[in-house]
This record gives C-alpha cells, structure tokens and sequence, in this order.
C-alpha cells in the first residue's frame, strides 16, 4: 500500500460538525471551507487530485487554518486532523514553494548563521522601552507591542515583588535534589525569554531538581512543519535526538509549540524519535508532580489562557492550574473563551494578520470583562500576541509565563537567599 504520509489521518471523519464550533476561524467568518469539516473535504480533494496544489481557493483556505488543533479533542472519530493539514501543506510547498515572507521569517528567527545577531537587536531595541512607548493598533505598532511584551518586568498591578513581603515556607522546605532533568532551549524562548528559562532552572532546583544544558541542540521544527517543509523539520529532529542521546533524565520544555512538536518526534524518527518524545515534559508537569512546594502569597488577580499546544495537542490541562495553586493570594478568574486560539499560531499572526486580529478580538473582549491584572500563558507566541493586543486594546494587564509567577512567589518567600 502506498505511503499516503499523513492524509490517513483524515480517514476518520463522518462529517458530524462537532468540530465547527471549536474552530476559530470558522467562527470568525462562518464559511465552511474555513472549517476542519471543510478543510478536510479540500485535503482529500488535494491527495485525490481533483484539486491542484495550485488552485487559489485551496491555498486561501488551508493558509487560513491555525494549526491550533481544537478540533482534535472535541472530535468523537478520533481524527488526526494535524497530521493531514502537515501532509497538505507539505504537497502546497512543491508548487509554487514557500512563499518568501515565510522563508524570510524562518532564515530570521530559527537560522544558526542570523538569528543570535536578530535577538540580540530585538533585545536593545526593547531595552530602549521604544516598543511600549510606540506599541498599538496596525502592523508595525502591533509588532511593537509583540517585541514589548518579551521584556522581563516584575512590576505588576504598581507592585514589585520583594523579599519583604509575608513569607511562606522556608528554603529548608525544598526537598533535596533527587532527579535530573535537562532543558531544551529552542530558538525565540533563548533570544527573548531567557528569563523564563532562568525562572524555570530555579524553580524545579526549589522542587528537587538539578537542571543540566545540552549542547548541540537546534530548533524544534515546529515553524517548519508549519510552513510545510517536513523534510527540513526531520532533520532538525534527528539532531536534537543526537544531541539529546538516549539517557532517561526528562527534557523540560516551556514552550508549549515546542514541546506539541518535541513529542511527536516518534511518528517520524523510529524507536530513538520515540524514547526521545517519552522524554519530553512541560515545566508544569514537572512541578506538578512534585507538588509543586507553595511559595509566598502573592495578591494579584490572574487569568489562565491555556495554550493551544499545551490543551489541545499535548492535552496537559491540570498541571498549570496546580502551579498556579500552589502560590497563596492569588485570585484565579475564568474567561468563557480560554480554551480558544489566540490567533498567534507560529508565524501566522505575521502571514495572516487580519485572520489572526479577527480570532483575537472576541478573546480580547472577555479578558476585559474579567479585569485581570495578569493573564497567564505558557507559550512566547501567545504571550506576544496577547501582550500585544491587550495594549492595543487598552486593557491594562500584563501577560506572564505561569513559571515566572510561581518565580516570584520563590523569591518573595527567601527561597533564594
């Protein structure tokens, strides 16, 4: 039987509609060829070939999916839909090719040669405090405040965090190093969320564990499976299983786009692609299953918007909210729409700005009604997009990496010195 490299993953569908209401884009224009439903109905058309990969109407529906996986837990068949969007956009790529913006975007933020050169701009260009002073509505000022939300800042609600404040347990609390785990860097959370990474090493050393660097690891290939370019993301992952070797110290992702891609790694690398992806575990299931010790009470009022990635592809759903548990004070509010895209979506915000502003909106809007002070979400594309459509929007919250709260509640109980 021939290789159909992932369109099997469609097979399931019975057309029952129960996709339509959790997809985004569906919701956002009310077409059916913007749905999984319809989309599936093009990408069998696609393999069949009673489509042609360059046929307008196919191409403007299947750039238009998020890729945010919504459909998968709500659907009763057990459709694979993400394996069958990856083989379509695979076949999309051979004619014409990647379009430029997109090959840009990956040369920019995921290529060795440029890359550290890009961050370490972007990083002095947001030391300036110019990104927040001119973030707002339109392209430019919405990448502004993308770049603006990145920037690592501990005051929040007009308050600091200091050591001063009521401590919880004492640092003699933490249980002793037991466990190794090894930590996964990727590409835009080391250019411009190193202080997550800082915050997630001192936070799992306050819950047991020892964190070690690898060297010689690359990219996840999430951008890349993304854009439809499969051959390159497989080699990115044979590297980073390399890189990796076949040790049984978990590796700790706070990514959650990275860790989706990380875990998937056995469908297409055999049985060391497998042991790899066995590996793979978010910060928050980690500090999960250590409890994770609580910290000082912190009086801040949060809204947890769960990633796409982390909901819906890895299905972790709980450890995020024992995280947030685990820091006395809080004032955890729900949002009716958490579980919905945010319209970030990898390099999609940037490829399809209008679709990406349309799924924001209605999000936006119930971030308002909840008036948090801090909305709390584990991925860098969420947090930009959030950071910066809540300053377009003028609400005025901030957008932060659960880790990095459970941080501050760490350092205002002592517990590092």
């Amino acid at each position: 039987m021939a290789d159909r490299s992932g369109f099997e993953g469609l097979d399931a569908c019975v057309h029952c509609g129960f996709c339509l209401q959790a997809c985004p884009t569906f919701l956002a224009t009310g077409d059916e060829a913007d749905s999984p439903r319809g989309r599936i109905e093009l990408m069998r058309a696609l393999e069949s070939g009673a489509l042609e990969p360059t046929d307008p109407d196919l191409r403007l529906h299947l750039d238009r999916c998020l890729g945010c996986r919504g459909c998968e837990p709500v659907c009763p068949s057990g459709v694979a839909y993400a394996l069958g969007l990856e083989a379509a956009r695979e076949r999309l790529t051979r004619a014409p090719g990647v379009a430029w913006p997109v090959r840009a975007a990956l040369w920019a933020l995921t290529g060795a040669e440029v890359s550290g050169i890009l961050y370490g701009l972007a990083r002095l260009v947001r030391a300036t405090g110019l990104p927040g002073i001119l973030a707002g509505r339109g392209r430019v000022r919405f990448a502004m405040g993308m770049l603006a939300a990145t920037k690592p800042d501990r005051r929040i609600g007009g308050w600091a965090v200091s050591g001063s404040r009521p401590a919880a347990p004492s640092p003699s609390a933490h249980p002793p190093i037991r466990r190794t785990a090894v930590l996964f860097r990727g590409c835009i959370m080391d250019g411009l969320f190193a202080h997550v990474h800082a915050a997630t090493i001192r936070t799992l050393a306050a819950n047991g564990y020892e964190v070690r660097e690898v060297p010689g690891q690359v990219c996840c290939g999430a951008l890349h499976v993304h854009a439809g370019l499969r051959g390159e993301a497989r080699a990115l992952a044979r590297a980073n299983i390399a890189a990796f070797g076949d040790g049984d110290a978990p590796i700790v992702v706070n990514s959650a786009g990275c860790g989706a891609m990380l875990k998937e790694y056995g469908h297409g690398e055999g049985e060391r692609g497998a042991s790899f992806a066995a590996r793979v575990k978010d910060v928050t299931e980690l500090l999960a299953e250590r409890g994770p010790v609580p910290g000082a009470p912190l009086p801040w009022r949060v809204a947890y918007d769960p990633p796409c990635h982390l909901l819906h592809a890895q299905r972790v759903a709980e450890p995020p909210l024992k995280l947030l548990a685990a820091i006395p004070g809080l004032d955890i509010v729900q949002t009716a729409d958490a579980a919905q895209c945010c319209g970030s979506a990898g390099l999609f915000t940037l490829v399809q700005p209008e679709m990406s502003r349309a799924v924001l909106a209605p999000k936006l809007e119930q971030l308002r009604a909840a008036a948090p002070q801090v909305v709390a979400t584990g991925n860098p594309g969420c947090v930009m997009q959030l950071g910066a459509g809540l300053r377009a929007a003028d609400i005025p919250a901030v957008v932060r990496h659960p880790v990095e709260l459970l941080d501050e509640s760490y350092r205002a109980a002592g517990f590092y010195g």
